[in-house]
C-alpha cells in the first residue's frame, strides 16, 4: 500500500508549473491529477487521472483530456508501451519524471515513483 501512497506525488521544482496530485488510493488504484496537454501548443494543465495497477506488473493510466475524451496509457513494468490512440507514443525521462508524448501533440507528465513496482 505504501507504494501507491506516493503515487502522483512529485518533487517540486521551480521550473514545473504543474504538479501531479493524489486524491485517493485503495492500495491498488489511485485517483488524482497529472499535468497534460491535449494538442500541440497547448499549455500543460491539470487533468483528472486514474492509475489502475495489476499484480502482473502492468498498469493503465486513464487521463481525462477534455471534451469527454479519455486517453488510456498502458505500462509494463513502469514503461509506457502503448495507448488508446493509434498514433505513435514516445517518452523520455527527466529526473524523477516520465514525460510521455503521443503524436501529434499530446504530452503527459508522470512521476516515475507512481509506476515503480515493489
Amino acid at each position: 500500500m505504501y507504494r501507491l501512497a506516493i503515487a502522483f506525488a512529485l518533487i517540486s521544482s521551480p521550473v514545473l508549473a504543474q504538479v501531479a496530485t493524489q486524491a485517493g488510493t485503495d492500495g491498488q488504484n489511485a485517483l488524482g491529477t497529472v499535468p497534460c496537454a491535449a494538442k500541440t501548443g497547448d499549455p500543460l494543465q491539470s487533468c483528472n487521472a486514474e492509475l489502475r495497477r495489476r499484480d502482473d506488473g502492468t498498469a493503465t493510466l486513464a487521463v481525462a483530456i477534455g471534451n469527454g475524451d479519455v486517453r488510456n496509457i498502458y505500462f509494463t513494468d513502469g514503461v509506457p508501451d502503448s495507448s488508446s490512440s493509434t498514433s505513435q507514443l514516445t517518452y523520455e525521462t527527466r529526473g524523477d519524471l516520465l514525460v510521455i508524448f503521443i503524436e501529434p501533440g499530446e504530452v503527459y507528465e508522470i512521476p516515475k515513483a507512481a509506476l515503480n513496482t515493489q
